[in-house]
Order: C-alpha cells, then structure tokens, then sequence
C-alpha cells in the first residue's frame, strides 16, 4: 500500500461521511452540464492550449493505443486523437454524467470508431499491465483519492517505454503573480460559479485541492518514487499550470 499524502485528505464535501471517490463523482455529476462552458469562461480559454502542448510531448512517440485517466467529457481525448491518429485512445472517468456528455461530444466528432470513453477508477485500472503506450491525465489527478496509487496504477498498464503525461495546476512562483492567483482561485472563481448557479463548493474544492496538490520538484518525486524514468516538468502561463512527464522504465 503506497503512502497516503495531505493533499488526498481534500474533500469536496467535508460534511458527507462518504469516501474523496464518492464525494469527487457526486460533485462531477452536479456540475457535468456546465462543465465545459466554466472551464472556458474561467481560464479564458487558456487551457486548451495547455492541452495541446501536453498533447505534443507525446507526438514523438507516435503512441498507437492511449489511455486517458479522469477523461471527464473527452476533451483531452478528442483533441489528441486529431493531433495523434493513434489506433485507439480508451478514456475512464468515475462521473457518469462527465462520461454522458464525452459520448456526446465523441458521437458529434464521428470519432466513436477510435474513442472509446468508460466508467472506470485511476487507482484499479481494468487492463492489464503492459497495455498502452502512453497514458495522460488533464486536471485529474488532484482528485485521486490516493495519489501514489493512481500514479501506480497508471504505470502498471503502461508498455515497458511508454509515457505518462499530467496536466495540473500548480502554485506561480513569482510573488506578484502568486498574489493575483491566489485571489482570483479564493474569491472569484467560486462567485463566477455562483454566477453560473453552479456547485460553489465544487470551485472552493478546486482552490484548495490546487493549492494543497505537491507540484514541480515535488511531484517529481512522487513519480520517480513510484517507479517513473525520465522524469521532468514545464511550467505554463507564468505556472499557473505545469506539463509533467515519466517513463516506464524498459
């Protein structure tokens, strides 16, 4: 059993006698509707190109079967199957109102032939080992409700060489730029999403699961602790968010 960190402590709901995966598909669920249309209107759309730079770092590995952990509405997915053209890209997520809506949005794309998006959990990962030769993740692995075990996990059903690639908020170092985000992720994200009639909960989960998550070096750490080569980070938008990556050693 691998070590439980502070960060996997951080709950959505911190009345409910239910476990972070529960509370973290319950809250998904609420907010699936909308989901997108936040993300967008919070990051100025910022984060799609966050996205396909992290896409990028796999291109030269030309992967031809993918998976995408917390796949939510198959953003990620989508977008890596028009910059990749791999074979297949499996996407798992524990929300199925998140999933509902990827199906959707995979249907419209007509891409339902490579995108296959399941209701599955990071931590027991229903392939076996040695199955795909990259695996991703998008703003998800905060949300695991044991961290060391997701990252595990994940390198379990990677091909021996193959590539993990995270995608996370992380804390900006510079003084002025940390002050300006830290009250915009305390105060106006969650009154944006009140705005938007949302779950405000859900967004004052968001700020403090960010500033709880171990980001760069420590993050790194974690990875190489649980068996990850090659490892390394870059820091995005003044790093507002980071791109890490590992290897599964051969």
């Amino acid at each position: 059993m691998t070590e439980s960190l502070p960060h996997d402590h951080i709950l959505p709901f911190k009345d409910s006698e239910k476990s972070k995966k529960e509370q973290v598909a319950e809250m998904f669920d609420n907010i699936a509707g909308k989901y997108d249309r936040m993300n967008r209107f919070l990051s100025a759309r910022t984060d799609i190109g966050w996205r396909k730079k992290a896409i990028r770092k796999l291109k030269k590995d030309n992967p031809r079967q993918i998976l995408d952990v917390a796949t939510g509405t198959g953003d990620m997915a989508i977008m890596a199957c028009k910059m990749l053209d791999p074979e297949k890209i499996i996407g798992i997520d524990i929300s199925k109102g998140m999933l509902e809506l990827g199906r959707k949005k995979v249907e419209k794309e007509q891409l339902g032939g490579k995108i296959q998006l399941l209701q599955g959990d990071s931590e027991t990962i229903n392939f076996a080992k040695n199955t795909f030769d990259a695996v991703m993740v998008a703003f998800g692995v905060r949300n695991f409700e044991n961290l060391e075990n997701g990252l595990t996990e994940m390198r379990r059903v990677l091909k021996p060489g193959g590539r993990l690639i995270v995608l996370e908020f992380s804390k900006p170092r510079r003084k002025a730029i940390k002050s300006l985000y830290n009250l915009y992720m305390g105060i106006m994200a969650p009154q944006v999403a009140r705005w938007f009639r949302q779950n405000r909960e859900a967004y004052q989960y968001l700020c403090e699961s960010a500033n709880a998550f171990p980001d760069r070096h420590l993050f790194i750490d974690i990875l190489k602790k649980v068996g990850y080569a090659d490892t390394g980070f870059k820091p995005l938008s003044l790093g507002i968010c980071c791109i890490y990556s590992g290897k599964k050693p051969l």
